[in-house]
């Protein structure tokens, strides 16, 4: 049975202020999420390319250092002695942990590429990463989304087993979530925005942010990051009925499961995030939808239309080509629910533009038909531009 439920979307937008509605029927629709793709030799991956840069592969559940104390910290060693080693120390010093941090983790290893996480004043997740991670994330920024391309069959695969499982157990109402993410792109959210902000994701919505369709499907609406009010429409029968089911639990949560003893729970983030880890094998986050889902949106309108011809033979001036890259960056944007400047240096991988005033995109797109091709033709373009060779020192 085929994934509809992964095609990103082209009608989701911020309805506040100047509205940014997609027509969609537009170069950008039905752009590409496919439900099997062949893809080969492509392994980039956190843990693949730590190994490269030297260091290792490490997350905040393994044992580390924890800091104790209010106003003179003191930090205690993963078998829980007094640290007092000046070079270890120094490190953590050099971290500059907030002191309004709190569960403060340290990573006991100097070549962890991440070295410790925390929760800040309003109980969001911080983190910080090694020096020479945060080097080659700004690198890999667009590489690891080949590896999130590659690993979205599996991803799939492990959502058509979840969703058929009886009942709302918890592998199953996460696996919801993780595909009206392919789906829609909504932030995967948190709870301390919507308890502070009133703001809204995925996985902190209420039952009545969701309202059914009298053609079917459902309608999404709800305050969004920055305050923006966001209206998204899903289409997918199968994924419409389990969440109509799912607003029958009891509780004004969405997204929702039931435990062993019969109660229900809230699906949060980390939830998600962990699932997608363990499922797809490599560090990726709800994040990397929205990466993945905005750059093909962008590669579709980009590679279904060549630059125009000046006049005379002559190149097409500058703010021409300009003026229709940032038509399609407001159009992504609209989608996502992001401002321009934040879609275009965020998550759309820029290597598009250069290979579209070159000509050079279409080529990718010749005698390209549906999603699964949309998909493979993306996922080959962006193997020729982050190739694993350019990963490595």
């Amino acid at each position: 049975m085929a994934d509809r439920s992964w095609s990103v979307p082209t009608s989701a937008r911020p309805i506040a202020g100047r509205s940014t509605a997609l027509t969609a029927r537009s170069a950008i629709e039905h752009a590409a999420t496919a439900s099997r793709i062949a893809v080969r030799g492509v392994t980039a991956g956190a843990t693949g390319v730590t190994r490269l840069q030297g260091l290792h592969y490490v997350s905040d559940a393994m044992p580390g250092i924890r800091r104790k104390g209010s106003k003179r910290f003191r930090y205690l060693s993963p078998k829980g002695r007094t640290i007092r080693a000046p070079r270890t120390l120094e490190r953590i010093r050099a971290l500059a942990i907030p002191p309004a941090w709190s569960d403060v983790w340290i990573c006991a290893d100097p070549n962890g590429h991440l070295q410790a996480t925390g929760r800040d004043a309003r109980g969001r997740k911080q983190y910080r990463y090694h020096p020479r991670w945060n080097r080659l994330r700004g690198r890999d920024k667009h590489a690891r989304i080949v590896a999130f391309g590659t690993a979205l069959p599996k991803l799939r695969s492990a959502v058509r087993k979840a969703l058929a499982i009886p009942g709302f157990p918890k592998d199953k109402v996460v696996a919801m979530v993780a595909a009206v993410m392919g789906t829609t792109l909504i932030r995967i959210g948190n709870e301390q925005y919507a308890e502070s902000n009133h703001s809204y994701g995925l996985t902190t919505l209420r039952n009545r942010h969701v309202q059914a369709m009298r053609r079917g499907g459902l309608r999404f609406q709800f305050r969004g990051k920055s305050g923006k009010l966001q209206e998204v429409m899903l289409t997918d029968a199968r994924l419409t009925k389990l969440i109509k089911r799912c607003q029958q639990l009891p509780g004004q949560m969405l997204f929702q499961y039931v435990d062993a003893d019969g109660h229900t729970q809230p699906i949060d983030s980390s939830d998600v995030n962990r699932w997608l880890q363990e499922t797809m094998g490599e560090d990726f986050s709800a994040k990397d939808f929205r990466t993945w889902g905005a750059t093909a949106l962008a590669f579709r309108a980009l590679a279904s239309n060549d630059p125009p011809v000046g006049e005379d033979g002559k190149p097409t001036p500058d703010t021409v080509l300009a003026a229709m890259e940032n038509s399609v960056v407001e159009q992504v944007a609209g989608v996502l629910g992001n401002s321009k400047t934040i879609c275009r240096n965020s998550y759309i991988d820029p290597s598009l533009y250069a290979a579209w005033r070159s000509g050079q995109l279409s080529r990718y797109a010749k005698n390209v038909r549906g999603e699964r091709q949309w998909e493979t033709a993306m996922l080959r373009f962006l193997r020729s531009q982050h190739p694993m060779k350019k990963l490595s020192h």
